[in-house]
Order: C-alpha cells, then structure tokens, then sequence
C-alpha cells in the first residue's frame, strides 16, 4: 500500500494561482529594472515627487524616509510616514517617481478619510488572528470527527476565518488601484513626468497592482480548496 497522498484540489485550485502570482512578481522585477534605468527630464528624486504630490492635496505632517529592502516601500498611517526604498527614495528614475507618489497616494486616502482603506486598517487585527487561527482550527475539527461527527463545526469555524484573511486581499484591491490612479493624476497636473514618461510609471504600477490580484486569486483558491476538503469530511455523516 503507497504512503504517499496526492492532494488534487491543491494542484488543480492552488498551484495555478500561484504560478499566476510568480509570474506577477516576476513582471513587477522586469518593469522596475527596466524603468529605473530610465531617469526624468526633471531630475526630480522620488522624495521630492512625493513631498510635491502631499503638497499639492494640502497633506501635512506625513514625513518621507528610507527603509531597508528593495522594493520595501509603504505608507505607515499610524507613524504618518512614507518609507522608500534606497532605490527609490534618492532616484530620479521614472519607475522611482512612480512609486514614490504612489505610496503618497495612500498618505492621501488616509488624510481624507478613504473608505476602503479605513475598513481595511479596521480589520487588520481580526485577519491576523484569523490567519493564524484558520488551519489550526480546521484540523481540530476534521481530527475530533472521529469521536462526533458534530464537531465539524470547529473546521467550519477555521475556514470562516480563513475567509477573513480573503476579505483582507479583496479590500486591498481598490486601495492599492485608487493609490496608483491618484499617483499619475498628480504626476500629470504637476508636470512631474512627461507624457512618455508617464507611459513608463504607469507600466510599473500596473505591474505592481497585478501582484494584488493574484494575491487576491491564491487566497480564494486556497479558501475554496480549504472548503470542499471540510464539505468532503461533513457528508460523512
């Protein structure tokens, strides 16, 4: 008899997200590389262009530093601070520019109050402790069907709060998209970039918001998987 199992919702649900995914971020690598080998007309540093897009909102008290990382770049809305990237932060690359008013972009849905980004902030502490709680809960659940097939529920429990860590993902989508639309709008009303230029940032945060969705794509397949395996266990009964 083999020892080995073959978990087929997993290759069938799971594995193509993820190969989605990789090739999301794969994409995101190819763009950055590319346009931060193009620099602007302007010579203006991704710091600057982000102080100039909070300037413009009338954004203050949002400080701009650097993190450690590539490719670490975020807005912190409990400090107020915008952290760039070392490659970001001192670059006058169009792939820099575009990132760096992108992450002012959520500085500013902060300051005037952006719904989803508040409903996502919200949940945050819920879908950690959710995420952490989900698989446990559910192999609790599965294990002590063996001695009542009434405690599935436990599993059910667990997936629901897997759910919440799928809400999270589907929350960040319209903050992640309506950062990098404010983030062009004000790099074309204060002239940061030229039109050409323009083309090349927003290939970068496309790029980088893809990586969203296919966030977005896994989780959803994991929870569905997650599902029929505690549905399969529950029509034992």
């Amino acid at each position: 008899m083999p020892f080995f199992y073959i978990d087929w919702t997993y290759i069938i649900l799971v594995v193509p997200a993820i190969i989605f995914s990789l090739i999301c971020s794969s994409a995101v690598n190819s763009n950055f590389k590319k346009y931060s080998t193009i620099f602007s007309d302007s010579g203006i540093t991704g710091s600057q262009a982000a102080q100039k897009v909070l300037a413009t909102a009338g954004v203050q008290n949002v400080s701009i530093t650097t993190s450690q990382g590539k490719l670490s770049d975020h807005y912190d809305p409990r400090k107020k601070v915008i952290a760039l990237s070392p490659e970001v932060h001192s670059s006058s690359s169009v792939a820099a520019i575009g990132v760096a008013c992108h992450e002012a972009g959520h500085a500013i849905q902060h300051a005037k109050g952006y719904v989803p980004l508040k409903f996502r902030n919200m949940i945050i502490p819920i879908t950690n402790i959710g995420s952490r709680l989900s698989v446990p809960l559910i192999l609790l659940g599965i294990i002590l069907t063996r001695l009542g097939q009434e405690y599935i529920f436990i599993a059910y429990i667990g997936v629901a709060c897997f759910a919440l860590s799928t809400l999270f993902q589907l929350v960040t989508l319209p903050t992640e998209f309506n950062a990098s639309k404010r983030a062009m709008e004000a790099i074309q009303n204060n002239n940061i970039l030229s039109a050409d230029e323009r083309k090349g940032a927003r290939k970068v945060l496309s790029a980088a918001a893809m990586t969203y969705v296919a966030a977005l794509a896994v989780s959803v397949m994991q929870l569905l998987r997650l599902l029929i395996m505690v549905r399969g266990n529950d029509r034992r009964r």
